[in-house]
This record gives structure tokens, C-alpha cells and sequence, in this order.
């Protein structure tokens, strides 16, 4: 039984934020309600309106899961349903999903391609296609206010649909800022071309978005049995871009991809395609990317025309004044949460890949979880020898610090724009855990101690100008001399 009097709706809005990476608050800024209110809904305190609820599915691309379970919560008569897209759909069967991106330095051009095949029982007369914004999904409040100063046109998108050779029309089902959802119909002005059992039909429509707009994600959904599903992402080779990606499903949070993009090469172009079969339904795929300097790249200007800030910024690192870094990180209930810690490890480890790309950390370097927006008590630490092994650090906490110190400048990835003297012991013990819950104590000595003692501060929610002396004040990192060497110790 699930606790309160609406449940089920409860449990769905809790799975589905949680699988989309959203705090509370963050969920109750993208449906202007408070957090609090989000509280009680998912103890199941309160039900909600029907308002709410298709707000939540929309914003959550529930699929329609938190709908239906609104509708079966409460001993009321739930009003009927619009017409889903299963219900629209149903029979209907995805034998080949392609869908490409390709970025011309200002815009993204993307064109999507569905053979489908009617098992079903009566005619399919159109398909629903959705197509949602968020240039900045770490930052909803940042989103809200670009979308609500500049929201999504239907005129800029310039959207076309074709099925075989006929052209499709669409009739509008939400209109928001920066979601649009839309029927396109089997049908245009001089003729109807239902779908009826037994028939397969290739549908194709292609829409564009400027990079003002766009973020630097795609993401598809599975709703609809599908044998094939494929993605491919072009930029411009001058762009120097990375691609990597993860996969959400109704069972589990989000894991990297379980094969990596395929790199090629085509004239300037530099294409990345990935492919699945028979995926799980309601499985979600997104793929990221990070582009650096070049010509035609005018969504990101040239990394070395950047601060040191904003260079981190794009590889994904959360910057100060974000929440997430002022408060101690949860730790992980091991061995239970073994596979969320290795996930967790898994993307610190991705992290710093882009971040080397952008930055020389002659000293080693580390980063937290909470820097990538993740609230919990994992880091790892790259010692500065070459080919050295980083050290990852799950649940840590300092244990012992030694009375000798020394202070040095220090750098983070979440203020990059300045270095600051810090006081720190020279040998610390750290206590941390294995993956099945061993405990493990670790000592660290001169640079390592530093790095390692810096990233636990990150756990505990402190930053190091905390503790910096009183009076001294971090100075810009262009007047700082060493960038590209190691801290020096007698």
C-alpha cells in the first residue's frame, strides 16, 4: 500500500521527477507552485487538480503514466481522458525510429523518421509528436526566464511533415513556451491516408531551433514498441565536439549508454551515431555534447574567448551560488545503493575527461558529485602523475588532519575565475567505503592531502574560501603564476 490517500499518483510524480534529475523546488518552479505543495503531493496528502496533473506529465514527459494515475486516485468519478497517444496509437508498432541532429553553428536542423506498422484493430489517423526546449536543465529559473522572454514560435520551428510522398497536416494539443505538442494527421487538404490494420507507412517531419533556444541535449523516448532506434548527431568538425549519453527507464535512474557513440568523419563534419534494439517501453536515451572552439560555432563562442568560469560552465560543472554546493552532499546506503554509487563515480569520471580538455592541472585535480549537480558523498581525485590511477572517495570524511600546514593557491571548478591561499594540513586520514560497504582509511600527504581535503569540503557543502584567512581575498586567475605546475613543499 502506498502511504496517504493518493498513492499512486504520489509514487508517479516522485519516480518521474527523480528520473528527470529535479529537486523539489526545481519541479515547483517549472508548475509555479510552491515546494512545500510538492511535498504533500508526493506524501500523498494532497491529489491535486486534473490541471495539475497534465502539467506535471507535460513537464515530466510522463508519457501519460502521472494522468492516469490521477485519474485512478480518490473515490470520484475521474473525468475522461483527451485521447492519449497510445490511445490514438494503439496497435501501432515502431519497426525502424531514426532521428538526426545536425548543428550549422547557429541553428539545429532536426528530422525525424518513423516505419511503422499497424498491429492493430482499427484505422490510425494521426500521430503525436513532441517537441520540448530547456537551454539551461540545470537552471529551471534561468529556463523559465529565457522561455517566458523569447518562448518557442511555432513559426520558428518551420515545421513539415510528409507520409511517402504526401504531405501531412497537424492540428496543435499544447501550446506552451518551451514544450509543443502536436497531432500530425494522416490526412492533408485533398486527401485522407488512414493507417488500417495490417499496413505499414513511413512517416517523416523535420523541424529547426536556434541555439539560443536549444540545449546542448536530445533526448528519445520510447512510447510505442519499437525492433530499432537510432540517433545521429553531425556538428562541425572545427567545433571539436564530444558526445556522450545516458539511459533512464521506469526501473531504474539514469546509467551510461551501454555502447558508446560511433565517431566518423564526413568532409567537415563530425558525425556521432548510436543505436539500439528492441528497447525497453517508456526507456528514455539522451545524449549530450560539449563543442569547443571553432569557426562555426556560434552557439558557444571559442573556449579561449571565455572565462575560466564559463569554460567550465559548458563542460558541466555547476557554478557558485547554485544550492546544491552549500550543503552536505547524502551519502549512499552501501551495499545497497552500490550500482547509484558506481553511476555516480561513473559520471565524475566523464566529467573530468571534459574538463582536462579545457584546462592543464599540472597539480592533479578532483571533482565532486555536487558540482555536477549530483547531492551525493562521491568525488575523485587525479593525482598529477602521468598515467596514475585517480582515487575515488564514496562517503568520505577526514578523520585525522596532521598540526604542521602550509598554504597554497587553490583552484575550483565552480568559481574558475580565481585562485585563493589556503591553510591546510599537510597529512590527513580519511575515512571512506568500498562499493559493499567495507570501510576503508586512507592517508594523504602534501598535494594529495590538498586535493582530497578540498573535494571532502565539497561533500560537506564548504567551499575554500571559507577557509581562506580572514581578510585575504581570492585574486583573478590571470594574475596567477601557476597555472601548469605542482605545489612546491620542502
Amino acid at each position: 500500500m502506498e502511504s496517504g490517500e493518493h498513492g499512486r499518483f504520489a509514487a508517479e510524480l516522485t519516480h518521474w521527477r527523480t528520473a528527470r534529475g529535479l529537486s523539489k523546488r526545481g519541479l515547483a518552479a517549472r508548475l509555479n507552485i510552491d515546494a512545500s505543495y510538492v511535498s504533500h503531493l508526493e506524501a500523498g496528502r494532497e491529489r491535486g487538480s486534473a490541471t495539475l496533473a497534465r502539467s506535471a506529465d507535460a513537464e515530466l514527459d510522463a508519457g501519460g503514466a502521472l494522468w492516469r494515475a490521477w485519474q485512478s486516485n480518490g473515490d470520484s468519478p475521474a473525468p475522461a481522458a483527451e485521447p492519449s497517444e497510445s490511445a490514438a496509437g494503439a496497435g501501432l508498432v515502431v519497426l525502424e525510429d531514426e532521428a538526426e541532429l545536425s548543428f550549422d553553428g547557429s541553428d539545429y536542423h532536426l528530422r525525424m523518421r518513423r516505419l511503422m506498422r499497424n498491429d492493430g484493430t482499427e484505422p490510425v489517423t494521426r500521430y503525436l509528436v513532441r517537441i520540448a526546449v530547456d537551454r539551461h536543465p540545470d537552471d529551471p529559473e534561468r529556463s523559465n526566464t529565457l522561455y517566458r522572454r523569447s518562448p518557442l514560435t511555432w513559426e520558428e520551428l518551420a515545421l513539415e511533415a510528409r507520409c511517402g510522398g504526401e504531405p501531412m497536416g497537424w492540428t496543435v494539443k499544447h501550446d506552451r513556451d518551451a514544450v509543443k505538442e502536436l497531432w500530425i494527421e494522416f490526412r492533408n487538404p485533398t486527401r485522407r491516408f488512414p493507417l488500417y490494420p495490417g499496413q505499414s507507412a513511413e512517416i517523416t517531419y523535420s523541424y529547426r531551433v536556434g541555439a539560443d533556444k536549444w540545449g546542448r541535449w536530445f533526448q528519445r523516448a520510447v512510447r510505442l514498441p519499437t525492433h530499432r532506434l537510432s540517433v545521429q548527431l553531425a556538428f562541425p568538425t572545427g567545433s571539436e565536439p564530444e558526445v556522450w549519453g545516458t539511459e533512464t527507464s521506469l526501473s531504474a535512474d539514469a546509467v551510461p549508454l551501454r555502447t558508446p557513440p560511433r565517431r566518423t568523419e564526413q568532409d567537415d563534419r563530425t558525425v556521432f551515431t548510436w543505436t539500439t534494439m528492441d528497447p525497453p517501453l517508456h526507456a528514455r536515451f539522451r545524449l549530450e555534447w560539449l563543442l569547443k572552439a571553432g569557426p562555426d560555432t556560434k552557439e558557444t563562442a571559442p573556449v579561449n574567448s571565455l572565462s575560466a568560469s564559463q569554460a567550465m560552465a559548458t563542460a558541466g560543472i555547476v557554478q557558485d551560488g547554485e544550492p546544491v554546493l552549500d550543503r552536505p552532499a547524502r551519502p549512499f546506503d552501501l551495499p545497497a545503493e552500490a550500482d547509484e554509487a558506481q553511476r555516480v563515480v561513473g559520471e565524475l569520471l566523464a566529467a573530468i575527461s571534459r574538463v582536462r580538455r579545457l584546462h592543464t592541472f599540472g597539480k592533479g585535480m578532483g571533482i565532486a558529485a555536487p558540482q555536477l549537480g549530483i547531492d551525493r558523498r562521491a568525488a575523485v581525485v587525479l593525482p598529477p602523475e602521468p598515467g596514475a590511477e585517480p582515487v575515488v572517495l564514496i562517503n568520505a570524511g577526514i578523520e585525522e588532519v596532521s598540526a604542521e600546514q602550509d598554504t597554497q593557491y587553490e583552484g575550483c571548478l565552480s568559481f574558475f575565475d580565481v585562485r585563493g591561499l589556503v591553510p591546510r594540513s599537510l597529512d590527513i586520514v580519511v575515512a571512506h567505503a568500498d562499493l559493499d560497504g567495507a570501510p576503508r582509511l586512507s592517508r594523504f600527504s602534501h598535494g594529495m592531502a590538498r586535493l582530497v581535503a578540498h573535494e571532502v569540503d565539497h561533500l560537506d557543502g564548504v567551499l575554500y574560501r571559507e577557509r581562506m584567512t580572514p581578510g585575504v581575498s581570492p585574486i583573478p586567475v590571470e594574475e596567477y603564476r601557476g597555472t601548469g605546475s605542482r605545489w612546491t613543499y620542502g
